[in-house]
């Protein structure tokens, strides 16, 4: 019986038949997602856009979380934020 390949022993342009948050894909970033809690008006564009499901809403504590266990860094929830509460910034180490 074969083991499942990680995401990392995938080969280039393989494609896989699991969805993103099937995987831990958050060492992939080189940059992380940062949130101003002052400016967040909790639109949940964030968590519509998030291609990687690694943004998500909280109803019952009425807030929005980030699982950066997931997050690839792509940028698209600071480039779609109305109000720019979100910020790139370099992974630390980098």
């Amino acid at each position: 019986m074969s083991r499942e390949k990680s995401w990392k022993e995938i080969s280039p342009a393989g494609v896989c038949s699991k969805p993103s948050t099937a995987f831990l894909t958050g060492d992939w970033k080189t940059f992380t997602p940062v949130r101003d809690l002052e400016k967040c008006t909790t639109c949940l564009l964030c968590v519509i856009y998030c291609p990687d499901g690694a943004i998500r809403f909280r109803s019952e504590a009425g807030k929005i979380e980030f699982d950066y266990r997931f997050c690839k860094g792509c940028g698209i929830c600071a480039k779609e934020c109305p109000t720019k509460a979100i910020t790139m910034k370099l992974e630390k180490g980098e």
